[in-house]
């Protein structure tokens, strides 16, 4: 679990003298960078939502490798400030979501990190909540998160903010996902071909996807040569489901209640069960799952703590929800026209 607040911008200011590319003056700069496990991604823009550079960098979370990291955070801003014409300094506010930000340990690593690269007006935040700010035309909300791991975080109107999740079973995050899925397809074909289980679709579709002939052929070959299931088998669960199978659309929809169960915690100990909001549904397994069985436990499990929330799908890429809260942490009002025009920015 997380909590932090925002840095204040008693410091905010505005910055007259910049030149677009476009010709025109520059109220405002704002920086938004996506630094996950894989990529970092650097977006330099106006107040109007329109692009003046982009940057791109690898693997930006810390845990991994410190300076790595700091290296690649530095070189997309860098990229993305030289395609702009712009210098650090006309930056009027920089916003960071940082994958493995996810305790105050982690923090004390992270602030003088980010405040070494010098944006003199910033903020920064796990990456989950940007996930969040991009799906949503309001700067509070929440986000579940369900890919090769899982998480949910969530941050009420007045600004403050809390995170379950990303640690495993073993930290009490529920069975849910790609991973997890992935497993749970491989036991039930077994359950169900030894007779522990009722018949399922898994028992054929599973040693298929994995090339085997046979669910013997698989459960000698896992037991003989430690042969473990690919998390790609998180898909066949969802095949399975889309053909009616009971099993698989059991599986999937205890675990879409567990989804809804770790965000109605954090709706509640935020205080938001009366608040009209978005949750952002975002990760692999949820934005490119064939069958409804998932979701549709998400949304049973929030309507009974949170009925004035609404699901929605991100579809807008992650790194335009650190350019928007860049706006949001220097007190500018997004409208209508400039949500759209981030909206359509792609990376």
């Amino acid at each position: 679990m997380f909590y932090a607040k925002s840095i204040p911008n008693d410091s905010f200011k505005l910055i007259t003298k910049n030149i677009s590319p476009f010709g025109s003056v520059i109220l405002i700069i704002f920086l938004g960078v996506d630094a996950g496990g894989s990529k970092t991604h650097a977006l330099l823009v106006d107040e109007a939502g329109r692009v003046l550079g982009r940057g791109l960098g690898g693997n930006g979370n810390h845990q991994t490798a410190f300076e790595e990291t700091k290296r690649n955070i530095e070189g997309a801003c860098g990229q993305a400030l030289r395609d702009a014409g712009v210098m650090k300094e006309q930056v009027t506010f920089a916003y960071f979501g940082l994958a493995g930000a996810d305790r105050e340990p982690d923090y004390a690593i992270l602030r003088p990190m980010i405040a070494s690269l010098g944006y003199e007006r910033h903020a920064i935040a796990c990456d989950t909540m940007i996930g969040m700010r991009a799906g949503t035309n309001r700067p509070y909300g929440a986000v579940i998160i369900s890919g090769t791991g899982f998480n949910a975080a969530a941050r009420n109107p007045q600004g403050d903010e809390l995170q379950y999740g990303g640690f495993g079973y073993l930290f009490g995050d529920g069975q849910g996902s790609g991973t997890d899925l992935a497993i749970h397809a491989f036991r039930s074909a077994i359950r169900a071909w030894e007779g522990r289980e009722q018949p399922t679709l898994l028992s054929v579709l599973v040693p298929q996807r994995l090339g085997y002939k046979s669910v013997q052929d698989m459960y000698d070959d896992a037991l003989d040569n430690g042969k473990r299931p690919s998390h790609e088998l998180a898909k066949v669960m969802f095949e399975a489901a889309s053909q009616g199978d009971a099993v698989a659309i059991r599986i999937l929809h205890k675990t879409g209640r567990e989804h809804g169960n770790a965000v109605n915690a954090l709706i509640k100990r935020l205080g938001m069960e009366r608040e009209s909001f978005d949750i952002v549904l975002t990760g692999s397994v949820l934005s490119r799952g064939s069958s409804p069985h998932m979701i549709n436990g998400i949304k049973e499990a929030i309507a009974e703590a949170a009925p004035y929330a609404k699901t929605i799908k991100l579809t807008a890429d992650p790194v335009v929800g650190a350019v928007m809260s860049a706006m949001d942490n220097s007190g500018i009002t997004i409208e209508a026209a400039t949500d759209a025009a981030l909206r359509r920015i792609t990376f």
